[in-house]
């Protein structure tokens, strides 16, 4: 528990909580907006777009080295 001198101290240290409480409540909102944008049908359309190129790729690479 800290010891304060001075009224000065103790509202200095209440307005730095008070912003760094503030920057919490901002970084929140940023991961939820980040996570929302993630959960959207079309970014899961994409991401299964692209998974699917690479898979259809490997396995056209996969029978061509069968032929040979």
């Amino acid at each position: 528990m800290k010891n304060y001198k001075s009224f000065e101290e103790i509202e200095y240290n209440l307005k730095r909580l008070n912003l760094e409480r503030q920057i919490g409540i901002e970084k929140l909102k940023l991961v939820k907006q980040g996570f929302t944008e993630d959960l959207k049908p079309h970014k899961w359309v994409t991401t299964a777009a692209v998974f699917a190129g690479k898979y259809g790729v490997f396995m056209l690479i996969k029978k061509l080295i069968r032929k040979f």
